[in-house]
């Protein structure tokens, strides 16, 4: 099974381009996520992960997500090389991401956008036509 669940902060705005064969949408952005514990005395540090994100998801974040917020992504590993002009072998790790959700306080996220949710069929979504489902703030129960 190959699963990934990550929450942090983006490190940088989703840059976007499009493939040339389908002219897919794909989303790249990098997001800073917390070791649980620091040393004794030392500044608690952070792992930087590179994130794709295709089609509709992507597009989704590039709309909705800035650098600085925090996100929750769920995706699968994707591990690629390469061969640069030298001959010398390349590898890298990227998380794929298949679903997002907004996290942090309502406030934070108001203040970046109007909306609450994630990109799967759940309570609380928003999907990349601009539908709203209301937060439980505008719940009457």
């Amino acid at each position: 099974m190959n699963r990934i669940l990550i929450k942090g902060r983006l490190a940088r705005d989703p840059e976007t381009r499009y493939t040339q064969t389908t002219n897919t949408l794909v989303a790249s952005f990098s997001v800073a996520v917390n070791r649980r514990y620091a040393k004794e005395g030392e500044e608690r540090q952070a792992d930087f992960f590179n994130v794709t994100a295709w089609g509709k998801t992507g597009e989704f974040c590039s709309k909705y997500f800035k650098k600085g917020q925090e996100i929750l992504i769920e995706g699968r590993l994707e591990t690629r090389s390469w061969e640069d002009d030298q001959g010398q072998k390349h590898y890298a790790t990227d998380i794929i991401a298949e679903q997002v959700e907004f996290c942090g306080s309502k406030k934070d996220n108001e203040s970046n956008n109007n909306y609450s949710g994630i990109t799967n069929n759940t309570p609380n979504e928003v999907n990349v036509n601009n539908t709203f489902i209301p937060s439980d703030d505008d719940l009457p129960f």
